[in-house]
């Protein structure tokens, strides 16, 4: 059987990549936008939505789509070698493209249509949202379920900046927050598992900026700050 859905909203990220992305939510304290769509942008849709903390948000992985699936996966936690069944992770290609993330709700905003503000977002700008649907804690909260291959939270690198990229950042006006910003998506290590070279350097989009970084004996260091088109 096939089904087909609609997509009820678009999300509003600082991550205009997957590379810088991290691998799941609350990892990160990025703020995003949820923009819910007609007719699904009635204020009566979110009413009583403001009452619950964090939320689900059931979307799409529309950048992976032309890449189909495969049955077995390399998580990153495993190093980027080993590998499990699909269905034994949160990898993005899969028979069906669905991702679920659990966020805080910031704010609901009802004025000229509804928005979502929210945080600890691990998606993508213009990801299509299928559902919303609130976090119940006494029946989703499990503190003595196992996590199988994840263990708990990835060790975190430690963050330096060159003299050059604060310079750069001083002449700027990025949003409010960006420099923790970065410093957070650059401690989760964005790098593919596999990728280890002190000598390369990578570059993780953030609003319209390119964040060009290397990483070495446990601490990424920021080079540069560009607008993103000046790569």
């Amino acid at each position: 059987m096939n089904y087909s859905f609609e997509t009820i909203g678009v999300i509003r990220s600082p991550y205009r990549e997957k590379f810088g992305i991290p691998r799941q939510p609350s990892l990160v304290d990025a703020r995003v936008t949820l923009e819910l769509l007609p007719p699904y942008n009635q204020p009566d849709c979110v009413r009583g939505l403001e009452a619950f903390s964090h939320v689900w948000i059931h979307f799409v992985f529309h950048q992976t789509l032309a890449r189909g699936w495969q049955p077995l996966v390399r998580p990153p936690r495993l190093g980027g070698n080993a590998k499990v069944g699909v269905f034994a992770s949160r990898a993005t290609h899969r028979p069906n493209p669905l991702g679920l993330s659990l966020v805080e709700l910031v704010s609901v905003n009802t004025d000229g249509g509804a928005t979502l503000e929210l945080a600890g977002a691990d998606l993508l700008d213009g990801t299509p949202v299928l559902d919303i649907k609130p976090y119940i804690p006494f029946v989703e909260s499990r503190p003595e379920a196992r996590g199988g291959f994840v263990d708990g939270p990835p060790p975190q690198l430690a963050v330096a900046w060159s003299d050059e990229a604060r310079r750069q950042l001083a002449a700027l006006t990025p949003p409010a927050g960006f420099a923790g910003l970065v410093d957070q998506v650059l401690a989760q290590d964005p790098r593919p598992a596999y990728q280890d070279d002190p000598e390369r350097v990578y570059g993780v989009s953030l609003y319209c900026y390119n964040v060009r970084f290397g990483i070495a004996d446990g601490t990424a260091r920021v080079l540069e700050i560009l607008y993103a088109d000046q790569n």
